[in-house]
């Protein structure tokens, strides 16, 4: 798939790389995929229009605002952070919204006494370790893909070289142009 891409994003990143792409091709439209309430978020702040896919992370998908309601009920002064790839209503209920990372470097400098993490678990579960001061209410939903990759699995993978996915060396070279142009934006 990154192969036929201009550009590659994260979800810390967005923003900033649809509104440069958009502007290196003088358009004031871009088409973001695969995540359709990524999107959403990210066109809320962006000065370009995005044209989303209908794709969305089942994880972050199954989250609804009732949840943060909920947790807001149960704990009352939880700062609520929600990931961008959330539904938009969960978002406008959060108290912050951004990546695994902002979420984090928020936690950090701020040092607030009790969040809620609207994510997947293990994601919740590194920022977590990073602040100990912090008392963590965790209304995460587990990723089962994330969930299937181990380190024993990796090991044997390395051990045998067994299961070796294959990409042709010209679709590779294609492939790494999109993340090489969103690395070097400025």
């Amino acid at each position: 798939m990154k192969a036929e891409f201009d550009y590659c994003c994260t979800s810390a990143n967005a923003r900033k790389v649809v509104e440069f792409a958009a502007r290196q091709a003088g358009t004031d439209a871009v088409i973001l995929l695969p995540d359709r309430f990524l999107a959403a978020n990210t066109a809320r702040e962006a000065q370009v229009r995005i044209i989303a896919w209908d794709g969305a992370c089942e994880v972050h998908q199954r989250f609804t605002a009732a949840d943060i309601a909920q947790v807001r009920a149960q704990y009352p002064g939880v700062q609520v952070f929600a990931h961008p790839e959330c539904p938009e209503d969960v978002v406008a209920a959060a108290d912050f919204a951004g990546s695994t990372a902002a979420m984090a470097a928020y936690v950090a400098r701020e040092r607030p006494s009790r969040v809620a993490l609207v994510t997947e678990c293990a994601m919740s579960d590194n920022v977590a370790a990073a602040s100990p001061t912090t008392d963590f209410v965790k209304p995460c939903n587990l990723c089962p893909h994330m969930k299937k990759i181990t380190i024993n699995g990796i090991r044997r993978c390395l051990e045998t070289m067994q299961e070796a996915i294959s990409i042709p060396a010209e679709i590779a070279e294609r492939a790494r142009l999109p993340i090489d142009r969103m690395l070097a934006i400025p």
